[in-house]
Parts: structure tokens; sequence; C-alpha cells
């Protein structure tokens, strides 16, 4: 990368974070979101514009997330720092990069083997030890590393699936958007000893989240 490129990246990291600031109210988040390196996490061509507040294509039909939808997710499952953490879609790696630097440990779920493998050699080679990076199938989750204190889903559901509900500790936090193949809800889930309690968080467009519990695979 060249000085002048570089210098560039700079400047558009910090105008992307002075816009975040206007949403997102935890500095623990926004200074997590100011170390990663975005521009790691999307296709060489891209890299000039990793730092617009958009969602980016990595191949095999799927996305980098909007930085704000990344922030509010993030922010959402209210982390303290010693939490394990699920997500669901790992893509690039970015969302389970911000949230590595906020949990004790991260595990990472993907469904198309070649984001699984290029993730995991991406997150080792940034320093990101405390990521685990697992390829599945039409299994929603990773029951092995259950119970989590916080699970986030970066595909729309259209609904809050059973199968992850079983993998949240108690006072555990899911967030994921629910909803149609179209338009979704972002909604956080706060599992209590009386039940789950759901909190809407605004309206949200994802690709949809393929598995059992979730949408079918397409025919």
């Amino acid at each position: 990368m060249t000085e002048t490129t570089s210098e560039s990246l700079e400047g558009t990291r910090a105008s992307l974070l002075a816009e975040l600031t206007r949403d997102i109210a935890d500095q623990r988040v926004l200074d997590a979101m100011g170390c990663v390196p975005r521009e790691e996490f999307v296709p060489a061509e891209a890299a000039s514009v990793a730092y617009q507040n958009r969602p980016l294509p990595i191949g095999h039909g799927q996305t980098i997330s909007q930085p704000l939808m990344v922030a509010l997710m993030t922010q959402a499952l209210m982390l303290t720092g010693d939490e394990r953490v699920l997500e669901i879609g790992t893509g690039s790696g970015y969302q389970a990069a911000v949230l590595s630097l906020l949990a004790a440990h991260v595990v990472s779920v993907e469904r198309v083997p070649e984001l699984a493998a290029s993730s995991t050699e991406r997150l080792g080679r940034l320093g990101y030890s405390n990521v685990e990076v697992h390829a599945v199938t039409d299994e929603l989750g990773w029951p092995d590393g259950a119970p989590y204190d916080g699970i986030i889903v970066t595909a729309a559901s259209p609904d809050v699936p059973r199968a992850l509900l079983d993998q949240l500790a108690v006072n555990g936090r899911l967030v994921l958007p629910v909803g149609s193949r179209s338009i979704q809800e972002l909604v956080r889930i706060v599992k209590t000893p009386e039940g789950a309690q759901r909190h809407n968080l605004g309206s949200c467009r994802f690709v949809p989240l393929l598995g059992r519990g979730a949408w079918p695979e397409p025919r």
C-alpha cells in the first residue's frame, strides 16, 4: 500500500468514526471499529472505499455489512469484555475481528467453505487469536461451544430460531434481523430466567439466513 493510499484511508476512517458517533454511544465499540483495518476485509479492488458507510460485496453472493450496522449490532450485545460470543455468518471476518476486541472469545460459523477458509487465514494473519471459525452446513450455531453470553446473526431469519435460544446463556443477548426476505427488524432478545424479552432496534435489510429453523435452501 502506498503512503498516499494509506493517508487517504486514514482520512476516510476518521470521517467514518465521526459519523458513527451520532448513533453509537458505547465508546468501546467506537474504539474497536477504529482499530480494525476494514480494508483488509474487503477485496483489493474495494480497499479505497472500505470506510464508506455502506455494505460491500465479498464474493459468493455475500457482503460485508455497512459499518453503522456492524456498530449497532455490536453495541446491542452490551459486551463488557469477559463474554463468550457466537457469530452466525463469518463472511470475510470483519465482524468477528471487531467482536474479538470486545469479548474474551469469539466462535464464528460460516456456510460457504471458501469464506470460512479465507477468514480463518485473514484473522490469524492479523493477530485476532481469540477467534475460532468453523465451516458448517444446515445446523444453526455451534452447540459444542454453548452456552454463549452473546449471539449475533448477520443474516435475516423469519423468526427467532429455537436452536440459537437454546445455545444462549441465561441473561445472554441474541441480536439478529427478523422478518421477510426483503425487509426486517433488528431485534435484541435477552434470555431471562422468566423467559425471552424482545427489544426492537429498528428496520434493516440482510441476506436470508439459511438452515434448519430459518429459511429453507433454495431449490
